[in-house]
């Protein structure tokens, strides 16, 4: 299966705390930080919910 890298370049703060928790679940803490997963449904659903606060690409 694929592999997505997630960087969180926007804060949490001042977000819902759904949107919260749906970062930690990714595992995106502080700002700038990457984590690399495979593109599973579950996880591109997670990372549509929080678009707006990270950038998403394809992994080498």
């Amino acid at each position: 299966m694929k592999k997505i890298k997630i960087t969180l370049i926007k804060s949490p703060i001042d977000r819902p705390e759904r949107q919260k928790l749906t970062l930690q679940a990714l595992g995106l803490g502080k700002t700038n930080s990457s984590k690399e997963v495979e593109a599973t449904p579950q996880i591109l659903g997670m990372v549509r919910k929080v678009e707006h606060l990270v950038k998403v690409e394809e992994a080498k």
